[in-house]
């Protein structure tokens, strides 16, 4: 769910802008887990433009301040959402920790890095949820812990059935700045993508796993 419209607008331009967002139908990408895509995402790119990472880091501060109340602790899912948790608990004053995807293999062997209590209220930020495999395991790491998830806050997301099924699920409450959807509008009115693309785009989103490019 996007924080709303106007946001979600901004941050796809800021993300295309600077090429955090690529697209290209004809020449996809292969993920790690062997799928196809036309769309390749790399939201870290945002912490070298300042102005850029102001803006993201400022909307979630602002939305988390208003929609939490007492105490709690921010918390980055490892590593690409590291910068801009820290930026948005240093806005908030706010303590910050972050969660590996699994245990160190040596010294204290943390999944957890930073001072962090049983029980504490925390609420966590992510860059992108494609998924929703490793946001999840973030917030299952916390759990064990006894920590209380208020919710997820996260920049992008892909907007697969297959995540919003597994938030629903393990009940968290995730709001997003931008989604696919606000992204290809975006792109298609800077022209950054054509009409046949944006149907190419689409069908990918429906069906990534089996999804191929057209041919010309």
């Amino acid at each position: 769910m996007i924080i709303n419209e106007n946001i979600a607008t901004k941050t796809a331009l800021h993300l295309l802008q600077i090429n955090a967002i690529k697209l290209n139908p004809e020449n996809p990408f292969t993920w790690a887990s062997g799928w196809k895509s036309p769309i390749y995402c790399d939201n870290r790119i945002a912490l070298s433009f300042p102005k850029v990472r102001d803006f993201l880091s400022k909307v979630i501060s602002e939305k988390i301040k208003k929609d939490f109340e007492g105490s709690f602790i921010i918390a980055a899912v490892a590593t690409g959402a590291i910068g801009i948790g820290m930026l948005v608990a240093q806005k908030l004053d706010l303590p910050f920790i972050y969660v590996r995807p699994e245990p160190k293999k040596h010294g204290q062997k943390n999944q957890i890095e930073g001072q962090f209590k049983e029980g504490q209220r925390v609420v966590v930020i992510e860059d992108l949820i494609s998924t929703g495999k490793s946001s999840l395991n973030a917030v299952k790491a916390l759990r064990e812990r006894s920590a209380q998830i208020l919710g997820m806050m996260a920049l992008f997301t892909y907007q697969f059935s297959i995540a919003e099924e597994a938030f629903k699920k393990d009940n968290v409450k995730l709001q997003t700045l931008c989604d696919y959807s606000y992204l290809l509008s975006a792109a298609l009115n800077k022209k950054t993508i054509s009409e046949n693309q944006l149907e190419d785009l689409e069908t990918w989103r429906n069906n990534p796993s089996n999804w191929t490019p057209k041919e010309d």
